[in-house]
């Protein structure tokens, strides 16, 4: 079985602590910057910026767990941890996987949103 896209728990807590309203405004937000996040990861990551490239997997692993996104942000704290060595031997794949899960987060999160 797989993992949810969103844990249903880690989300419900956020809405109950922040509001619903507020919450939407922050998914829009997340929306909106995540992607950006993902552009510097890859360019730093092109760049061989190793502190930058830790620093945007940072932003993006907090960000996702903040709304559930325990997956992504897993992915995104090994990228934090392990730095831009393991990506480049790896020939950036690990960057390539991080999309395609943000792309499955941003998809869940849209729905939830009523987009």
């Amino acid at each position: 079985m797989t993992e949810p896209t969103i844990d249903e728990a880690t989300f419900r807590a956020l809405q109950e602590a922040a509001g619903a309203d507020f919450v939407k405004e922050l998914v829009e937000t997340f929306l909106t910057e995540a992607p950006i996040m993902l552009d510097d990861l890859r360019n730093a990551h092109a760049a061989s910026d190793a502190d930058r490239f830790r620093r945007a997997a940072h932003s993006l692993k907090s960000n996702s767990m903040t709304f559930g996104a325990l997956t992504l942000g897993a992915m995104a704290r090994t990228l934090e941890l392990g730095g831009l060595g393991p990506v480049q031997q790896a020939g950036g794949k690990p960057i390539v996987a991080l999309g395609e899960e943000y792309a499955r987060v941003a998809q869940a999160l849209s729905e939830r949103n009523g987009a």
